[in-house]
């Protein structure tokens, strides 16, 4: 088996059921087939750091130069023999790239070229690139010809104006919160801002910022003929893709306004009574009130749930699962909800391999196809689920969109009910799109199902025929683990014992919100609105036991504050909370270890008990 990364790196040939030497025939002689033979031998690890591999990456091409840090580890069976070897890697040639550019920067910006004494050497008076050094209140003291060359301002004028005086208005803010981490050794790479030339026109510089000794040595190249390129492209690319999607925002902002119109009064109407019944004293209706109140955010909460689905958006937790137990475990569930009328049948393989794929949206996506099922059979019938193993070819795949030759769990759901034509087969999962009556279906059951498939790397199928009832077919990818057993769920939230956290969250009311709730239940909590003010706690002594914070937020993300956090404090446990992240779509690959994530709207009880949990478990 191998993952979409390695196809990536060897350039998307297909090397299922091929030998190394048969696959990649190119890295014959380069020793890596003597290492693999090796681990066989030896049943001993071996460990690559930054070794050069040259591959033919497309057919017919040039071969390309790539580095990579890699291990060879030998799985063995019972007896000790080696049976396989799993390896795992990384490709390394843009990190080495940019080492290397940093190298070569810190070379070109030697302190003698641009301190104060001004020795200018050659490289200082003829570089195309702006150079300078810029103090800790943002004036470059030191500035080469080149800013006279690109921006029309002499040394004695550079020097006198703030660079914020310098930049465009619409970049005065991200600059200064670039500047800020600059000051704090975070170096800036590739920062793009519009500086401002004599003549009042603007140019785009994209710069490379170290700090040392209470300076950042910069250097800035114009981009400024590449990036109105891009901006051009980009707007040629948002106007055809903005005609193509009227017909789908047509169909989507009818349904959103009218069931988040209909939720929100819920909410409104709701606050308003408890406010009026506070007004005049009377406090007998007020729960009343507040769980019609919670019970419309809920509902609102699942409704953008099942919308980010469709758009495959939502954060899902994939990991290895058994559908069988899945299955099973819904069994009662799912025969209430079908009724006496229509009989349950599963059908489950005995020797299923385990999918890699988030169970509690399997279990919705089997709920949303048994309720479909079952209102297609209103005179009764059968309802099949079936498991089973699977295998798709390249002549499968060929046909299809979005899916990759390989081992796959098939789940299939199907019932004896009316069936659809083709036509409708063809729009079953475009959003809002029903064929039940007013006000008995939103019309995202099977696109929501449609964007977990996808989402989850696996495929969805639908086979029907008018009369004679309807079958669904999900593709989930296999996993080579076991499956993971679900964790029991506390049933009261646990309370802390004066741990420290830090709460990083720009919206303000949610940050206070979960604040006072962490307070509540004991802890000691420290708050900040983004990075800037995160990180000089992060770098003090402060004992801090968790990091809380949003993923997306301004400046810097969530994630790369965890990398900067983890920088000083590498045992730092992280918890990131977010309503979506393109970053965080798989949780497998966003988390490493001691790295947890709520998906917002989430319970407080909910927090509490992840909090707690996170913080007691074992560090190793």
């Amino acid at each position: 088996m191998t993952n979409p990364a390695y196809h990536q790196l060897i350039g998307h040939r297909n090397v299922i059921g091929l030998t190394v030497r048969e696959a990649v025939p190119e890295v014959k002689g380069q020793g890596f087939l003597e290492l693999l033979d090796n681990v066989f031998a030896s049943g001993e690890p071996f460990v690559g750091k930054d070794v050069k591999i040259v591959l033919q990456r497309t057919p017919g091409g040039n071969e390309e130069t790539r580095f990579l840090d890699f291990v060879y580890q030998p799985i063995k069976d019972e007896s000790g023999k080696v049976t396989a070897i799993f390896v795992e890697g990384l490709d390394v040639t843009e990190r080495r790239a940019t080492e290397q550019a940093l190298r070569e920067l810190n070379a070109n910006l030697e302190r003698r070229v641009i301190e104060r004494a001004q020795a200018r050497g050659r490289t200082w008076n003829l570089s195309p690139d702006l150079l300078g050094a810029l103090n800790s209140k943002g004036y470059f003291e030191t500035s080469n010809p080149a800013w006279q060359t690109i921006l029309g301002w002499s040394e004695d004028e550079v020097a006198s104006m703030s660079i914020f005086e310098l930049l465009h208005p619409d970049d005065v803010e991200h600059t200064r919160a670039g500047f800020e981490l600059t000051l704090v050794g975070q170096p800036a790479i590739r920062f793009v801002n519009r500086y401002r030339c004599k003549d009042g026109s603007h140019r785009y510089i994209s710069w490379v910022g170290i700090q040392e000794d209470d300076y950042v040595y910069c250097t800035g190249r114009d981009i400024t003929v590449e990036r109105e390129a891009e901006i051009e492209l980009a707007k040629a690319q948002d106007a055809l893709r903005q005609a193509q999607k009227m017909e789908a925002i047509g169909q989507l902002t009818g349904g959103i306004a009218h069931d988040f119109n209909n939720l929100l009064t819920g909410i409104i109407g709701s606050l308003d009574l408890v406010r009026r019944r506070m007004a005049s004293g009377s406090t007998e209706d007020i729960p009343r009130w507040m769980d019609a109140a919670s019970l419309s955010a809920q509902r609102a909460a699942a409704l953008t749930h099942r919308l980010l689905a469709f758009g495959r958006r939502q954060s899902l937790d994939t990991r290895p699962n058994d559908v069988n137990r899945i299955i099973t475990g819904m069994q009662d569930l799912l025969q209430r909800t079908m009724g006496e009328r229509i009989e349950l049948l599963c059908k489950l393989s005995g020797d299923l391999w385990t999918a890699f794929t988030d169970a509690n949206q399997l279990e919705g996506a089997l709920l949303n196809l048994a309720i479909n099922a079952r209102d297609a059979m209103p005179d009764g019938g059968r309802l099949t689920i079936e498991s089973a193993n699977v295998r798709l070819d390249k002549a499968y795949t060929s046909l299809h969109e979005d899916v990759q030759p390989g081992d796959y769990v098939a789940v299939s759901v199907s019932d004896t009910g009316i069936g659809m034509s083709p036509e409708v087969v063809e729009k079953a999962v475009d959003p809002f799109f029903t064929t039940k009556p007013v006000g008995e279906g939103t019309g995202l059951g099977l696109s929501v199902i449609y964007g977990f498939a996808k989402q989850s790397r696996g495929h969805l199928r639908i086979y029907s025929q008018v009369g004679q009832g309807t079958t669904v077919k999900l593709y989930l990818p296999r996993a080579q683990q076991s499956a993971v057993e679900p964790k029991p769920v506390a049933i009261e939230t646990p309370r802390g014992q004066g741990e420290t956290i830090l709460v990083v969250e720009d919206e303000a009311t949610v940050r206070s919100i979960i604040a006072d709730a962490l307070q509540d239940l004991g802890y000691n909590v420290l708050t900040a609105s983004d990075a800037r003010f995160a990180i000089p706690v992060l770098q003090s002594t402060t004992k801090i036991d968790l990091l809380v914070s949003d993923v997306i937020l301004p400046h810097v993300n969530g994630r790369k504050l965890a990398e900067m956090a983890r920088a000083s404090r590498p045992t730092l446990k992280v918890l990131f909370v977010s309503g979506y992240s393109e970053n965080a779509l798989a949780r497998g690959e966003f988390i490493d270890t001691g790295m947890d994530m709520l998906t917002k709207p989430f319970a407080l009880d909910t927090l509490g008990a992840k909090v707690h949990a996170m913080i007691n478990a074992d560090s190793g």
